[in-house]
């Protein structure tokens, strides 16, 4: 039963038989006939289909917050097993948005140094993915902002506060400023990240509570590509200080601070409030626990 609940989070993550299909590794026939399977052995409809999926039915909705559950702790029971028999090991998955990347390597190489049989992917995803992700069981955990929008079940570990940063050459508007506001922020041509960017959309409401309609010259859902241009000394951003000081300025280029007002949101590890956790999870929420207490 347990493939078969797999197939269903599958279907959920991609919403069309093809590719959840191929994510499972199975032929779209044996797919469907499982899909089909579960729901004679629960004796309800799942999905709304024709040709295509539709969606899921109310039964299916409740079936697949039950399958999130059953087939994350069969995971995490398979976890322990193996940590019990071989040590911490395993894929530790993490979705991260683009304002908190640079912040990952300080959980991700203390954690390495305890547990080197452990890999890593960190994913670069928008806050509401990164929620998503977590709910389908895509990723183990995520760093996003906790204090901004809801986070509905997750479990969250604070570990500190975002700060904004106008980042500009010396010779540009503003670049001889010891600090500026975000009415003057507003008034000068920024490169900024998308609009479907939690960041950008914080930097949106300060910049129009400050009287000021953001139009970006430049738009990206990447910081570097971002950096990259300021550092030519002919575009201007609003990074928070903790990325601008971990990418690094150079000679010409000047991290101002932005006051009227001084803007701050909570950076923080989520992961599922599950009970028990995997051993790979709580070992990520310990190291997330120690760093939170050693930038405090």
């Amino acid at each position: 039963m347990i493939d078969k609940l797999e197939y269903l989070l599958a279907l959920a993550r991609e919403r069309n038989f093809g590719r959840a299909a191929e994510q499972c590794g199975v032929t779209q026939p044996t797919f469907s006939a499982g899909i089909k399977q579960l729901e004679g052995m629960l004796g309800v409809m799942l999905v709304q289909r024709t040709s295509r999926f539709l969606g899921f039915t109310a039964e299916g909705e409740r079936v697949l917050d039950w399958a999130r559950t059953i087939v994350a702790d069969t995971r995490a029971m398979r976890q322990e097993v193996q940590t019990l028999k071989k040590g911490l090991s395993g894929h530790l998955k993490i979705a991260a948005i683009p304002t908190a990347l640079a912040m990952v390597s300080a959980l991700t190489t203390p954690y390495r140094a305890k547990h080197p049989n452990v890999k890593f992917t960190v994913l670069s995803r928008t806050s509401a993915e990164v929620l998503s992700m977590l709910e389908n069981l895509e990723v183990d955990a995520g760093l996003t902002y906790i204090d901004n929008e809801p986070l509905g079940r997750m479990r969250a570990v604070p570990l500190y506060l975002e700060q904004y940063r106008l980042l500009t050459s010396k010779d540009s508007p503003l670049g001889d400023r010891d600090r500026v506001t975000w009415a003057e922020v507003g008034k000068i041509p920024l490169c900024l990240l998308t609009p479907d960017m939690q960041n950008r959309r914080i930097i949106n409401q300060l910049l129009n509570a400050a009287g000021e309609r953001p139009e970006p010259t430049l738009e990206s859902n990447s910081m570097i590509v971002l950096f990259s241009h300021v550092r030519t000394g002919r575009w201007a951003s609003v990074m928070p200080q903790k990325l601008a000081d971990t990418l690094g300025l150079t000679e010409h280029l000047r991290s101002i601070p932005i006051v009227e007002p001084e803007a701050v949101h909570q950076i923080g590890l989520v992961v599922p409030p599950r009970e028990p956790m995997t051993a790979i999870g709580a070992a990520l929420v310990a190291e997330a626990t120690h760093l939170a207490k050693s930038m405090a």
